[in-house]
Order: C-alpha cells, then structure tokens, then sequence
C-alpha cells in the first residue's frame, strides 16, 4: 500500500469533522511511541518551549551519567543512543533554536566526558558533525541570537 502525499492528507483532513480528528488521532496515539511523543509535545509542551528544552536538557544528562566509561565501543553505543533521542526531541520542536540549544548541550555533555573519546574516530566524526549541525541552525537565527549561540560554539571547537 502506498501511502498518500502530504498535501493529500492534509486536503482531507481539512474535509474531516472535528469527532472524526479527536478519533484519528487517538488511533495514530495507540500505534506508535513516537506518534503518542509527538502528540504530548503538540498537546501539552508546545507552548512551553523552554521548560521542554530543559527537560530534553536533563534527559540527555541523565543518558551521560550511564555512559560506560571502560570501554569506547560500549560508550560510542550509548552516546550515538542519547544522540538518536536528542534528534527525536529536536524533530518535534520543528525550532531552530532549541535544535541548537539542545545540540550545543548534548555537545558540551561529551567534551565533558570522563574518556578519551578523541582517539576514537567514529566520535570525533560524530562529535564534528554535530558541531557543524550546530553551526548551520545558528546561521540561519536571528543576528542577536546568532552572536551567542555562535559565542557557545567557538567554546566548543576542538
């Protein structure tokens, strides 16, 4: 089954009544974890941007303080895991801003780190391409915002 275009469902629900959408969406709530992620953040937390920043904030510290420090390839597993739901938190604020806010945290987080994560090669890439993430949410910011936000980033240049 192929699925429809995005200008397609938007045309029908556009053409749907109001019962019927509370409806939908309740069913798209019961498939997925992340469809119910999603509808939380639209429902509940998008007025609240920052309190949500803070909160993806300390669940990325919280996924640094289980980091295994012994060994590279358990760490790498575990820092590419904070970075994949680091990413699902940034897809759902749709905000340049907070895409670099977070990015920057989850940055200033492995810097911090208690191990040698630049001899690894995968983590300094990863670490370099989060950099330049950072650098193109910045650029497209307003020049106020970029002047701190891009303060932040030269910090944290290797």
């Amino acid at each position: 089954m192929k699925p429809a275009s995005v200008n397609e469902i938007k045309k029908r629900l556009k053409e749907t009544d109001k019962n019927d959408l509370i409806e939908i969406c309740q069913r798209l709530a019961r498939f997925k974890k992340e469809n119910k992620e999603l509808l939380t953040y639209l429902l509940f937390e998008e007025d609240d941007v920052q309190g949500y920043i803070k909160n993806v904030k300390e669940e990325i510290d919280e996924g640094f303080l289980q980091v295994n420090t012994s060994n590279v390839y358990f760490a790498k597993k575990t820092i590419r895991k904070i970075l994949r739901i680091a990413n699902k938190h940034i897809r759902y604020t749709n905000s340049k801003t907070a895409e670099a806010e977070i990015l920057l945290h989850y940055v200033t987080s492995l810097k911090g780190l208690n191990l040698s994560w630049q001899k690894s090669t995968a983590l300094t890439n990863l670490y370099k391409a989060q950099l330049k993430k950072i650098d193109t949410a910045i650029s497209t910011m307003h020049e106020d915002l970029q002047y701190e936000y891009r303060r932040e980033l030269d910090r944290l240049i290797l």
